[in-house]
């Protein structure tokens, strides 16, 4: 009897070698090839139709970081069986196409946790005390004088609240160091199992409402769904103290810019971190939403008050590696193992 065969795709292009994944896929008999629609370093993604049509009917498996994947591209996929998104978010694929052809989608919830938590808290602790308003003003011309400044977004952080919006891998993460840090931590995730706050000793909400309104730091972890598309609005962000601090580094679409704007100049937020955005990748040149192109304009009203990372926060040598690993093991043990790992239901 003969050894079936598979043919595997990396979609981006991300590494130039396939090493890692030969290694893995041994002693299968596995083709595995990159087919460079978005290599490491360039935001912009081929379609997937300039991959050679004679490649794509023969294709079992795909991976995938950066591109969308549509009902359309499926149907240029025929015998597509596994569908890998290499990260935790799967909000550009179209699951309900995936699922009506029987293709199995699978994620890698555990790759960056500690690299996206320990960079949630870098830019809580950034802006509330008050390194990124120092940091501006130093470099002012002229300097600011040598010495502190009075500002609503400086305090102290012990005993104060910092709010958790999902609570998933990253969430308990970000909830268990800014404990570490001294703040009362208060989580929001009407999804998480009951008593999940006990066994992290914090407190939990089933209040969003409350959440906004008792929290001086909000840190946002849940994933982009229809229903929480501008979840974060001025509807909620209204109920924060004076000076609140909004951290995002989960999903662009979850956060209203435009509330955050309106937020910001009427003094209700006293700063912004996001290392996401809606519609990434931002263009160099060409039109952003007016609160990134005042950040980059370097307006003074907002001096101190917002720092912007290029969805970078899950990135570290190590945990590129992590993904590579995890991704290719998932699709052996799901695609040729038959197992059930990191499926989305």
């Amino acid at each position: 009897m003969n050894n079936p065969t598979y043919t595997i795709i990396q979609a981006d292009g991300l590494y130039g070698d396939t090493t890692i994944e030969n290694k893995i896929f041994h002693p299968y008999n596995v083709t595995y090839l990159e087919t460079n629609l978005s290599p490491a370093g360039d935001p912009a993604c081929k379609p997937w139709s300039s991959i050679d049509a004679s490649l794509r009917e023969k294709v079992d498996g795909i991976t995938i970081l950066k591109p969308s994947f549509t009902a359309e591209d499926l149907d240029l996929f025929p015998r597509l069986k596994v569908l890998v998104r290499m990260g935790v978010g799967y909000d550009r694929v179209d699951r309900a196409a995936l699922a009506k052809k029987g293709v199995i989608l699978c994620n890698i919830p555990d790759y960056g946790t500690g690299e996206i938590a320990d960079h949630t808290l870098a830019l809580a602790l950034s802006l509330r005390r008050g390194i990124i308003l120092y940091h501006d003003t130093q470099r002012s011309s002229p300097p600011a004088s040598w010495t502190y400044i009075e500002s609503p977004l400086i305090s102290r952080i012990q005993q104060k609240t910092f709010g958790i919006v999902g609570l998933g891998l990253i969430g308990m993460a970000v909830a268990l160091r800014a404990r570490a840090f001294g703040w009362n931590v208060l989580i929001y995730d009407p999804f998480a199992v009951n008593g999940v706050e006990k066994a992290l000793n914090v407190h939990r909400t089933r209040d969003i409402q409350a959440l906004f309104r008792e929290s001086s730091v909000i840190s946002v972890h849940c994933p982009s769904t229809p229903q929480t598309q501008n979840l974060v609005n001025y509807d909620l962000l209204k109920f924060m103290a004076p000076g609140g601090i909004l951290i995002n580094t989960a999903r662009g679409e979850v956060v209203d810019l435009d509330a955050v704007e309106r937020c910001l100049k009427e003094g209700i937020l006293g700063g912004v971190g996001l290392d996401v955005v809606p519609d990434e990748p931002i263009p160099v040149d060409g039109p952003v939403h007016p609160l990134l192109q005042e950040y980059r304009d370097k307006a003074e009203w907002l001096q101190g008050k917002m720092v912007v990372t290029p969805h970078s926060a899950y990135y570290s040598p190590e945990s590129l590696l992590d993904i590579r690993v995890k991704s290719a093991e998932i699709m052996r043990d799901v695609l040729i193992r038959q197992l059930r790992v990191n499926v989305i239901a």
